[in-house]
């Protein structure tokens, strides 16, 4: 009842939330193209909330100090400077003046002719009022993808400021409450809903997908199945930090003891990461998001190992392979013995996944099924993969979970800790609910699907727990469709009672065929 009142609850909270966005997309469709759009109504959504989450700062400390009527809104630039910025930048991260706050700018928006310079003017100043702490690698470039100035909101600055001001305002009317309190990740949300109605193409490069949330879920819940704490959690391709948040949003009970850690190559992706750290209160001295190719340049050596690794790898992407004859001899490589190929670079990060992981750690990545069957360098590591004892289980989704992909993908789960020489193998391809555009994983599938990954029990057409001998017969393949028998669902058909229908309606053709030919004979004899 509880879980149904919740989910009954999110449903609300998401419809409200696009139903707002989208009021704010029929004011600036038509001169703003989706996907800027995107960019727009994310980073002035974050600029809302570090305003909010910066004045509830100050406000409950002057509560608590016996100010109860005070209000940072409300003080002056100067006073700020002087009482309020000491020592803020080094606990927040940032700071921002009074005069800044999303809050005050909406107020006056409506009337300032200089509303797109201002704006852009408060970016760089919430930016540079890093500069120089420890903060600021974690806050340098965050708004780079706003532009105020662009012509993309219009050829004049009227025309800018007209649409900075629909957005502004729209933002300003939806009614979050407190960021933390919401049942939905309101950020995350935003990103999908605005990903699937305006990016169906452009945010599918390269084998890249977002990762719904349900699905982040899932991943959160495996690899923390059966852990009361864990020293950190690590997403070597994490796009805009929605595994890493679903970790902290699952398991506030579980400790997570020295934060988040992420890698993204693609700028806008992690300008977006880090905006969602601030967003969901995770402080910036625990997290650190990182910018490169996480195959080429990993920038997180000094910080590994990780007992948690999420992922959601870009598919089957090219990579340099053995085209940089260094990589072979790579500690996190050269164990498998063989590179992945040039032209699919899945086992790459599942290899750098592996070599990241702690002895006692999890990590669940979602795969592209082709991965499991394939020969040649992908045959070798799945190999090194079993005969290691590494592959903890196999999970195949319901297709068309993502946005812009149909594919039924799967959910790969390693471990350096096993005790028994077997792998699980989930078919979990029937747990979705259908809606329109695509299937969700409702509380009840992920329920099912980690039960299931706990419990290990051999349950027809849905899991088997089979013995690494048996895959190694079946030429290390790893497909789910090989060890769990799929369900007939084929209407059985009784042959003795379609024999008999058969013969009563050839008895009855040859019925009507005699009667023909009386009726023929008679109309020849007239």
């Amino acid at each position: 009842m509880k879980d149904s009142l919740k989910e009954n609850h999110e449903m609300a909270q998401r419809a409200e939330l696009h139903r707002k966005i989208w009021a704010i997309a029929d004011d600036v469709r038509g001169a703003v193209d989706g996907w800027d759009f995107k960019q727009y109504i994310l980073g002035i959504l974050f600029y809302r909330f570090i305003s909010e989450n910066i004045t509830e700062f100050f406000n409950i400390a002057e509560h608590q100090a016996g100010n109860l009527t005070f209000d940072y809104a409300k003080i002056s630039d100067k006073k700020a400077n002087i009482d309020f910025r000491p020592n803020t930048v080094e606990k927040k991260g940032f700071f921002i003046l009074p005069s800044q706050l999303f809050k005050n700018v909406v107020k006056k928006a409506k009337n300032n002719e200089n509303l797109n310079i201002d704006l852009a003017n408060i970016f760089k100043a919430i930016e540079g009022s890093a500069i120089g702490f420890p903060s600021e690698e974690d806050m340098k470039g965050l708004f780079e993808d706003i532009d105020t100035t662009s012509n993309r909101l219009g050829g004049t600055v009227a025309e800018k400021n007209k649409r900075l001001i629909n957005i502004l305002t729209g933002i300003a009317e939806i009614n979050f409450g407190d960021f933390q309190d919401n049942d939905i990740d309101a950020f995350g949300d935003a990103y999908e809903y605005l990903i699937s109605n305006y990016a169906s193409n452009a945010g599918k490069s390269g084998g890249e997908f977002f990762t719904p949330q349900t699905v982040s879920k899932l991943l959160a819940r495996l690899v923390m199945d059966g852990k009361t704490r864990i020293n950190k959690v690590y997403d070597p391709t994490c796009g805009s930090g929605s595994l890493l948040l679903q970790m902290k949003k699952q398991f506030d009970e579980h400790i997570i003891e020295q934060g988040f850690f992420g890698q993204e190559i693609n700028m806008t992706n992690f300008n977006l990461a880090r905006m969602n750290m601030f967003l969901h209160n995770v402080n910036y001295n625990n997290f650190s998001i990182k910018r490169g190719d996480t195959l080429i340049n990993p920038q997180h050596n000094k910080e590994k190992p990780f007992d948690a690794i999420v992922s959601n790898p870009p598919y089957s992407i090219k990579w340099i392979g053995d085209a940089d004859p260094t990589l072979i001899h790579d500690e996190r490589f050269a164990p498998a013995g063989k590179l992945a190929p040039k032209s699919y670079a899945d086992y790459a990060f599942i290899m750098h996944s592996l070599s990241y992981l702690s002895s006692k750690g999890r990590a669940a990545i979602v795969c592209f099924p082709g991965i499991f069957y394939r020969k040649g360098a992908e045959k070798t590591i799945r190999k090194y993969l079993v005969d290691n004892n590494f592959i903890d289980c196999v999970i195949q989704l319901p297709e068309n979970l993502f946005f812009g992909t149909s594919i039924a993908t799967c959910i790969l789960v390693m471990a350096k800790n096993k005790t028994k020489n077997k792998v699980l193998f989930i078919d979990a391809s029937k747990e979705f609910k259908k809606e329109t555009n695509n299937n969700i994983l409702e509380e009840k599938n992920i329920q099912t699907i980690v039960e299931e990954f706990r419990n290990r029990k051999n349950i027809k057409h849905l899991s088997r727990y089979v013995d690494t001998s048996e895959i190694e017969e079946n030429d290390y393949n790893l497909s789910v469709s090989t060890y769990v028998e799929k369900e007939d669902t084929r209407e059985v058909i009784d042959i003795k009672a379609l024999n008999k229908e058969i013969q009563e309606t050839v008895q009855r053709i040859d019925e009507l065929r005699a009667s023909i030919n009386k009726i023929i004979e008679k109309l020849g004899d007239d």
